[in-house]
């Protein structure tokens, strides 16, 4: 039964030590989503033919209603700093969430290291 034990204490310590470097690697890919964000590739020139485009859909009486150029921008650059911020959070939590990979599992793999050295 000792072997069975042993065999046990080695695979928690395993599996919460992988948790921990898994958690680990998430936790470095969210800090470089923080700090180097994905580009936002649509470029103006598109987000004005796709707003047009869905002007002239939306019309019934066959005349478009336009927008100016400085409201299609203005509308262009608050889509942009929203797409940012959904970014940004995005990062956060996906930070928070891979902290509990590294914060849950190691304690579990410390304790269980302790108790196989206390074994030896």
């Amino acid at each position: 039964m000792p072997f069975i034990r042993t065999i046990f204490i080695y695979a928690v310590m395993f599996a919460t030590l992988m948790m921990t470097v898994g958690g680990g690697v998430g936790a470095f890919m969210a800090m470089a989503d923080l700090v180097s964000p994905p580009a936002y590739y649509q470029s103006f020139q598109d987000y004005k033919q796709m707003r047009q485009h869905e002007a002239e859909s939306k019309d019934t009486t066959g005349k478009p209603a336009q927008l100016s150029e400085e409201e299609l921008k203005k509308e262009y650059e608050e889509m942009i700093a929203a797409e940012q911020a959904r970014i940004r959070q995005s990062a956060i939590n996906s930070l928070i969430k891979s902290l509990g990979w590294i914060l849950i599992p190691f304690p579990v793999f410390l304790y269980m290291q302790r108790l196989q050295r206390a074994r030896e």
